[in-house]
């Protein structure tokens, strides 16, 4: 090989090897930036797809059911239904008893043949938990004009009732799904499926009672 050709050759390597670093280098930092730009979108959502407030607890930790008219017409209830499958029941926005214009004036646990509010429950297996059926009875709310009996929507175990409606009534209506629940009742699975299919979702809900 003349020295005329070991040049070129040499002056060909020289223009090859780097040419084909500056590709490769290119296409590496055009790969991370399209892994930053992916990683910023995760990070930093589009504003515009946002919602105007953010989720509640309950919209966030429940699915939200309810059972209109339950029993009687007017006596609309919710059924907050955790992961878990507790079931917290108290009375749904439209419940006759917030239109009475003297208000909520007393929640009364002493229905039936027992007060829900002495009941006591232990342990793991919730001992001395007592078993309701759906129309079972769990209070009674009182106002000025009317009173209504509130039930359990579910059936199932009653683990807990909220005492404190009993010194704050109100709080039924100004923290409905919140301090101002009634009860939290544990149904058995196969309970739940039977009465899941009997209530409606937050959208039916709101369509049947012109919330939209």
């Amino acid at each position: 090989m003349s020295d005329d050709m070991v040049d070129q050759t040499h002056k060909l390597e020289e223009t090859t090897v780097p040419d084909k670093l500056l590709k490769q280098n290119k296409q590496e930092e055009e790969k991370a930036e399209h892994e930053e730009q992916g990683l910023h979108k995760l990070l930093v959502p589009d504003i515009r797809q946002l919602p105007l407030s953010p989720p509640s607890a309950v919209e966030s930790n429940f699915v939200s059911y309810f059972a209109p008219d339950f029993v009687k017409p007017g006596n609309d209830q919710y059924v907050y239904r955790h992961a878990n499958g507790l079931c917290v029941v108290g009375l749904a926005q439209t419940h006759a008893a917030f239109k009475d214009k003297g208000g909520i004036t007393a929640v009364d646990f002493n229905v039936g043949k027992s007060d829900r509010s002495g009941m006591k429950v232990s342990g793991k297996r919730k001992k001395n938990a007592q078993h309701f059926e759906s129309n079972t009875a769990l209070c009674k709310v009182c106002t000025s004009d009317d009173q209504y009996i509130v039930r359990c929507c579910v059936k199932g175990s009653l683990l807990e009732v909220n005492g404190r409606l009993i010194k704050q009534p109100e709080l039924l209506k100004s923290s409905a799904d919140r301090e101002g629940y009634v009860a939290i009742i544990m149904p058995k699975p196969s309970d739940w499926l039977k009465v899941k299919a009997s209530l409606l979702t937050l959208e039916e809900f709101k369509k049947l009672r012109a919330l939209c």
